[in-house]
């Protein structure tokens, strides 16, 4: 169906998440749920305040606005001959065009054939999609770094050879340190590398690094899953992959985008309907991509939902976005430096990094700091290694043989002394009180002043919980337990 004959449908709204953006002031911008009640462990109920945006973000309210308008529009796409299912191809395509603007990159002559935006699940099944269609060999290389997410680790480790760029004691790298790794042989067949860290916020320099690989014929792959609801993404970057749970539209839907040819030979990721023009018993003959690489029912309500956060981040406007959150992380950094007991990990505070923060108190588990934030402040943050567990042992500084130390352990079922931190991370919603917030509650933990109610670890997992009759925090289906005596 061609676009003016589709302006026409009753269900067509291009205009209306753009109406709903512009109601936006600038940030901060509330999100769906924020402020809710829930019980805390002295009984009372406090408002929520989630600083874990880099883990997940709920939605932006434009972006539930859109989707709850789509749904009595949702239809199968692509095939329908049906008016429903015209509307729902029409938003879905509309959803990847606006993903490749996002992304710097249009379907057209950009690029030698152009680019493509292939929607899928999230930054995780993007970055195996990519590792399985460039179709590598055991004896590859590919450059990546210390500092990556286990989605931009395991999929290369697992096809190619990785070689790693190896961090200073406070996280960083710069581009002589890439240079110097795409330089040895082998030469590599690809630079796989992060747009900003999920444990400290730093973003590597992500021009200079691109320009430095492109002058050695090496293409890049980004992992943006951090940098997309932060900052412009990347428009050199060969591959670029991100998710839409972390820029408020979390709905189940993540981008792959990348040059056209790429996908345009060889078998798909997945192999199903929707990615071939015929089929025999004996014979494929695939659909050119990016449909070639989508198969199955497509994710229609997640690329919608998608689409209307990119909209309303463009109408906020990245000046206004990227102010806000220097100002978010200046406090947070700063704030959490100044208070005794407690270490902030990687850069400096005044780094300039994403408004995240990682952190330890002294004499606290990691574990305990977090359950305390969540039972007796409703705070959620996030603890542990952050699904990047070579960067966090080099930052808390842990050799080799403590490693090995703990694996043993895990391989004994036993989490209780597992390595960590304690992750606090904002985004478009988070005001300088919450700020404030957390930073008094920290504080007081790290006082050394016992908790108002005792805590107990399951040492199967790590955790903490408040014990007795704190423990179900109010909600009937938890199964209280006394602690054990001492």
């Amino acid at each position: 169906m061609t676009g003016p004959a589709y302006h026409d449908l009753p269900g067509a709204s291009q205009d209306r998440t753009t109406q709903a953006q512009g109601r936006l002031a600038a940030p901060p911008v509330p999100l769906v749920g924020d402020g809710i009640p829930v019980p805390c462990a002295d009984g009372a109920e406090r408002p929520y305040l989630s600083l874990d945006a880099a883990a997940s973000t709920a939605a932006l309210g434009p972006v539930l606005a859109r989707v709850e308008e789509f749904l009595p529009w949702y239809s199968s796409i692509h095939r329908g001959a049906g008016y429903k299912s015209q509307v729902a191809t029409w938003d879905y395509e509309n959803a990847r065009s606006a993903a490749l603007a996002f992304a710097g990159r249009s379907s057209g002559a950009s690029r030698a054939g152009g680019d493509v935006a292939i929607i899928c699940r999230n930054t995780t099944e993007a970055l195996n999609h990519l590792a399985y269609r460039l179709r590598l060999a055991p004896g590859d290389v590919v450059v990546t770094t210390v500092a990556e997410h286990h989605a931009n680790l395991l999929p290369w480790s697992r096809a190619a050879t990785c070689r790693y760029v190896e961090c200073g004691r406070d996280g960083t790298f710069g581009v002589t340190d890439v240079g110097a790794a795409l330089d040895k042989r082998p030469a590599p067949r690809l630079l796989a590398i992060t747009g900003a860290s999920n444990i400290t916020g730093w973003m590597p320099p992500l021009d200079g690094i691109i320009a430095a690989a492109h002058d050695r014929g090496v293409p890049v792959v980004v992992d943006a899953a951090q940098l997309a609801p932060h900052r412009p993404l990347p428009a050199e970057a060969d591959f670029l992959a991100w998710s839409g749970h972390k820029m408020y539209a979390p709905f189940g839907a993540g981008v792959l985008v990348g040059p056209r040819a790429a996908f345009a030979d060889g078998d798909p990721f997945l192999a199903g309907g929707g990615a071939v023009d015929l089929v025999d018993l004996d014979e494929v003959l695939w659909t050119a991509p990016p449909e070639r690489e989508e198969a199955g029912s497509p994710n229609v309500i997640g690329a919608v939902a998608l689409q209307a956060s990119i909209d309303t981040l463009t109408g906020i406007g990245w000046n206004a976005l990227i102010s806000h959150e220097r100002r978010i992380a200046h406090a947070l950094r700063h704030g959490l430096a100044s208070i005794p007991g407690v270490c902030l990990l990687g850069p400096g505070p005044d780094a300039g990094t994403l408004p995240v923060a990682a952190f330890t108190v002294d004499g606290v588990p990691h574990a305990l700091v977090a359950a305390r934030l969540a039972a007796e402040e409703a705070i959620g943050v996030r603890h542990g290694c952050f699904c990047a567990h070579p960067y966090l042992m080099r930052l808390l500084g842990h050799t080799r043989g403590d490693v090995h130390r703990y694996r043993e352990q895990v391989r004994r079922g036993d989490r209780s002394a597992m390595p960590g931190a304690v992750r606090a991370s904002a985004g478009i919603n988070t005001t300088g009180d919450d700020i404030q917030r957390l930073l008094a509650a920290v504080a007081r933990i790290a006082s050394g002043n016992p908790p108002p109610v005792p805590y107990r670890q399951d040492p199967r997992t790590g955790d903490f919980r408040p014990c007795g009759d704190a423990a179900g925090l109010g909600r009937p289906d938890s199964h209280q337990a006394p602690c054990s005596p001492g």
